[in-house]
């Protein structure tokens, strides 16, 4: 894509990718291009981490899935965490620019209940850039421009982990008794097998991008990239998200409970 394009889609990286992924726009779980134009019937991620809207989030996952309160919990979580790290993964992994995810500018709803939740950004969503890059040339107040990729993995860890998710951990855990390890272990499964599935239509090597998000979040020691049954890299978890618990039992793909 032309340098000027790129400027003026700030998310145009994440967008391509998501459509060379799930070869559509129309994805379930996400906005369409990713952004919320209409915010009526949306709810930011603030009101699930205070707590407002949160057992909504899991009442919806008890009536789809009918398990316990906490292996539900878990896939919820599972699912909320997979949309929302998803475009963060593809934006580092596909032109080092990265959709900084402060709470307030995450929106989700669960009106179609084809997934569980769907889930968008603001157009007012922060995007951090290299200094090279094209979005970095339009000083725009949604641009922040950081130093060098260190910084720009301290910026995604700070507003991933720091102050969205490891947050919203915490309000899970008083509603319903559950560990933090499980509930990163489905933050790194869910990033690996994110980019995983997109390995065809990034640059570079998959398992090296994975092994840099991993590091750089401090969830290196929740998966493992092992050889699947032609060789090619899957992903081996090393805590469960429960669903072999659930009225109808599934077994994820390198769920830790299947190697046991």
């Amino acid at each position: 894509m032309p340098s000027r394009a790129l400027a003026a889609a700030p998310l145009a990286p994440v967008t391509a990718a998501l459509r060379a992924m799930f070869g559509t726009d129309d994805i379930p779980s996400l906005a369409p291009g990713l952004t919320v134009n209409d915010e009526i019937g949306w709810i930011p991620a603030t009101a699930l981490i205070d707590g407002t809207r949160l057992p909504d989030l899991l009442r919806a996952a008890a009536e789809q899935w009918g398990g316990t309160p906490h292996a539900c919990a878990a896939l919820a979580w599972k699912s909320y965490s997979y949309w929302s790290t998803l475009p963060v993964a593809l934006g580092w992994a596909s032109a080092r620019r990265v959709p900084l995810l402060d709470p307030s500018d995450v929106l989700i709803h669960f009106e179609d209940r084809r997934p569980l939740l769907t889930l968008g950004l603001r157009h007012s969503t922060t995007v951090a850039v290299l200094p090279g890059d094209p979005l970095a040339l339009t000083g725009g107040p949604g641009v922040r421009i950081v130093a060098d990729e260190t910084e720009l993995l301290d910026a995604l860890r700070t507003s991933l982990l720091d102050a969205h998710l490891l947050p919203m951990i915490e309000a899970i855990q008083t509603q319903v008794r559950i560990g933090t390890r499980t509930l990163l272990g489905s933050v790194a499964s869910g990033i690996s097998n994110g980019l995983l599935r997109a390995a065809d239509v990034l640059p570079g090597s998959s398992t090296d991008t994975i092994t840099t998000l991993l590091d750089a979040l401090g969830l290196q020691d929740l998966v493992e990239l092992v050889p699947g049954p032609g060789g090619e890299p899957t992903v081996q978890r090393r805590s469960c998200c429960l669903a072999f618990t659930l009225p109808q039992p599934k077994v994820c793909r390198g769920c830790c409970v299947s190697q046991v």
